[in-house]
């Protein structure tokens, strides 16, 4: 067992703390103020108990004429000094609520918004359960430690330094009693919490892997029950669900024993003292009397209670940095590198040349500054050209090599290859989801890496085999890419994508409501739907990444039809394991890990009867 001692991360503990005082800065201030009017409400409540009992309680024994008005008032005094307490711990826990959601919130936004502007390479690396856990149970942890841990530990602290001075004025003797036992409560939680805290962060670890394994087999649910793979998926449910139950028990073993431990520790002092008192009392030592033995009791009780909220506080702190260490860690990762300076913006031609304007007239540019100072405008053709690139998704493992392609405006370029052949990775690079290792890429004669992604990514349509919706009705969807899109707009898209008519059937049309990914859609309808999309951002490149390889023959005649309209007098990428559906293309590549091996029209690359020949005419097949 790793029995690694784990201290509080308190620059993590700070970094949650700068984002409280960011927004939240008077709110605190106030909640301070209430927890200190709280605190100094309680000492002073015990220490008027010694006043009560010695002024207005004892003088009261065997008098013959009781002054018992003079004992309400005070004990109404006593009741009001209670009261003040309850009035500052009401408010302070209200406004504490306000401060939690707002700081969460903060926090929150701040993930999502920088979670836009990861590389598609970390979503890549990174379970999306453990993302998501992220946003829901590391966040939960801060949020305890925001609402109770923080103004606890401010109030205990508070609680024990005013206390402590109380009992230092009341009685010096009793006081060094009371640090005699202070010292072995001390000692006792921290042996505990050294041993325990290290497991947290493994525990908030752990329940990131489950909930990222409970997603992907939620995902893929059919292919479980298919391959009869229940309970070799609830073995390693186990597996990770045991990992989880051994962490947690391994954090809380010895912290949930603090309490009870130093609890008894309390009640030894409690009778500890009224010996020692009884004593000093007898002796005549101190001058100590009935009411400042009772009151150092109350006292004393209300020192050591908040020591052990502190053990107690200690646990969900631990377990709360943890948390929010591994939020840091996810809004510290590094941001996707942009340093294009290329931009694509809305132009009309006025004699002869182009001139930027902030209506859509339907032509594009790329405004292009130059060192020298001067502004050109290439128009947006299409133009796509690799010149000997080479790439790798990790260092020594390169996976394109020595890729040169020439796609002109309006061209049909198409990728065949096995699995793996590096395909997809070549339209990744179009898109510059990924950085070249070597080589250049040019977009109308500019090189990609000159361009804005934003403004590149405008410019390129994609349509993939696995389709993206969102929740939200149907010309949401359609109007993902261009919002301010108008209703006419989008019908045409819908037109030109073969969509408009399956939408029409819908109950609602298209303000048919989708959820679960377009789950009450066949998938031939939601590909049309991707392409309708596409169509509305109207873009002069597109991507057809295996669009109709897994829809039924009838439903493919119908989306690549629409496909086919989308295509025309544009640059596009193909990508297909059905050769039938890429005899058309201008240029086919054919690519065998990573490498060019033949390039040509089917005509030619027929004639040449090399590797696309086998696989045109079934010699071998794809991988």
């Amino acid at each position: 067992m790793n029995k690694k001692r784990s201290r509080i991360d308190f620059k993590v503990l700070g970094r949650v703390l700068k984002y409280i005082l960011k927004n939240h800065k008077f709110r605190l201030l106030f909640v301070i103020f209430c927890l200190l009017l709280s605190t100094i409400s309680s000492v002073g409540a015990n220490l008027y108990l010694q006043t009560l009992i010695d002024k207005y309680i004892i003088p009261l024994v065997g008098s013959s004429h009781p002054a018992y008005g003079a004992l309400l008032k005070a004990i109404g005094f006593m009741a009001g000094i209670y009261l003040v307490g309850v009035i500052a711990n009401f408010l302070s826990s209200r406004i504490m609520v306000k401060v939690t959601e707002g700081t969460l919130k903060d926090i929150r936004d701040e993930m999502f918004v920088k979670m836009q502007r990861f590389p598609l390479r970390y979503f890549d690396t990174h379970s999306h359960g453990d993302i998501m856990s992220r946003y829901t149970n590391d966040t939960d942890t801060l949020s305890q430690m925001i609402s109770q841990s923080i103004p606890q530990m401010f109030s205990v602290v508070t609680t024990i330094v005013v206390i402590f001075v109380a009992m230092v004025i009341t009685n010096i003797y009793l006081t060094l009693v009371v640090l005699l036992f202070l010292g072995i409560i001390l000692a006792v939680s921290r042996f505990m919490t050294s041993r325990s805290g290290n497991y947290f962060l493994k525990q908030q670890e752990a329940v990131g892997n489950l909930n990222g394994y409970i997603e992907e087999m939620i995902n893929g649910q059919k292919v479980v029950k298919v391959f009869c793979y229940e309970e070799r998926a609830k073995k390693r449910f186990d597996e990770l669900n045991e990992e989880l139950a051994l962490n947690v028990y391994n954090a809380n073993k010895f912290v949930n024993s603090i309490g009870p431990v130093n609890g008894n520790l309390g009640n030894t002092l409690y009778a500890v003292l009224a010996v020692v008192g009884g004593i000093l009392a007898v002796k005549g030592i101190g001058h100590v009397t009935v009411g400042m033995i009772i009151a150092f009791l109350q006292l004393s009780k209300t020192f050591i209670r908040p020591i052990n909220e502190i053990s107690r506080h200690l646990n969900s702190l631990v377990m709360a940095i943890a948390g929010a260490k591994r939020i840091f860690t996810f809004m510290d990762e590094e941001f996707e590198k942009d340093e294009g300076y290329v931009t694509l913006v809305s132009v009309k031609e006025e004699d002869g040349k182009l001139v930027e304007t902030k209506e859509r007239t339907g032509l594009w540019a790329w405004k292009h500054p130059h060192h020298d100072g001067t502004l050109e405008y290439v128009s947006l053709k299409g133009h796509i050209e690799f010149h000997d690139v080479d790439f790798a998704y990790e260092e020594g493992k390169t996976i394109l090599h020595d890729v040169t392609i020439d796609a002109l405006p309006g061209e049909k370029i198409a990728f065949v290859g096995a699995t793996g052949a590096g395909k997809t990775t070549i339209t990744n690079l179009i898109n510059r989801f990924y950085d070249l290792e070597d080589g250049k890429i040019r977009y109308d004669g500019i090189n990609i890496n000159k361009i804005k992604k934003d403004d590149l990514r405008l410019s390129l349509g994609m349509v993939l085999q696995d389709i993206n919706l969102f929740t939200g009705t149907i010309r949401e969807n359609i109007q993902y890419g261009r919002e301010d899109a108008t209703e006419e707009e989008v019908i045409e898209a819908a037109k030109l994508a073969n969509a408009h008519n399956f939408i029409m059937r819908l109950p609602n049309g298209y303000d048919t409501m989708l959820s679960s990914d377009g789950a009450n859609l066949s998938q031939g309808q939601r590909q049309l739907l991707a392409i309708a999309r596409c169509a509305l951002v109207d873009p002069p490149v597109m991507i057809l990444d295996e669009a109709t390889s897994s829809i039924d023959t009838r439903t493919e005649k119908i989306v690549q039809d629409g496909m086919d309209k989308l295509m025309q007098g544009r640059t596009v990428f193909v990508i297909a394991h059905r050769l039938s559906t890429v005899k058309n293309a201008d240029e086919i590549v054919v690519l065998d890990h990573g490498h060019i091996m033949e390039q040509g029209t089917h005509s030619q690359l027929i004639a040449q009867k090399g590797q696309y020949y086998r696989l045109y005419t079934g010699v071998f097949e794809l991988e």
